[in-house]
């Protein structure tokens, strides 16, 4: 398959995450106007999407759910594991380590780091927390690929030019503040207020 859009990247995890929570309710099957339904797309444009796959549906029947997270997976992930690291072991950051654990075979935070000496070199959901001097050395050992970020937005900046240094290819950014990273990095930002602001703001529209 040829090189995909960055926007339909999103949609086929946003498909594998609706794969999940249909396969965990009890259902073998799905069809293009759910999918289309839970992503917020027109079933035209699910079923285009779909001819990326080697996916056989029927009108009645729809695709079989556990052959389409195969071919997704197929495509959006390695066989290899992919190595990442965490950087502010707040309680976000604690979240977010307790969400991983043992979540994906192929997705894997291998380590955490903080500034603050009280949470180094302690092990919280199964992965080791290192003191913030330590992110270089430990993300080459390592060879970690990805970053994210859950520090302050007074020292995100800082931690994403540390986390770039040491070799990581790709940052998510969870500080409510725009990064600058280097052409060839790919950057992620989750801005959870914002999100929070825009939600608030059309709600109170919508009861005007």
């Amino acid at each position: 398959m040829q090189k995909i859009p960055q926007r339909t990247v999103e949609r086929f995890f946003r498909y594998a995450q609706f794969l999940h929570t249909r396969l965990d309710a009890g259902a073998e099957n799905v069809f293009s106007r759910e999918l289309a339904a839970a992503v917020g797309v027109s079933p035209e444009q699910v079923r285009r999407d779909l001819m990326n796959f080697d996916l056989r549906g029927t009108p009645q029947r729809g695709y079989q759910i556990k052959e389409f997270m195969t071919e997704l997976y197929q495509h959006l992930e390695s066989s290899s594991l992919t190595k990442m690291v965490l950087v502010g072991v707040g309680n976000l950051g604690k979240a977010i380590l307790t969400y991983f654990l043992h979540r994906r075979p192929n997705l894997s935070i291998v380590a955490a780091f903080d500034s603050d000496q009280d949470k180094a070199n302690r092990v919280y959901s199964g992965c080791q927390i290192y003191h913030s001097s330590m992110l270089g050395e430990i993300v080459k050992q390592e060879g970690a690929a990805v970053g994210i970020i859950t520090v302050s937005a007074s020292s995100a900046q800082e931690t994403a030019d540390a986390l770039v240094k040491a070799g990581v290819r790709g940052i998510l950014n969870f500080a409510p503040t725009q990064l600058k990273v280097p052409e060839g990095i790919f950057l992620e930002q989750i801005d959870i207020t914002l999100s929070i602001e825009k939600a608030a703001y059309f709600a109170r529209k919508a009861a005007l």
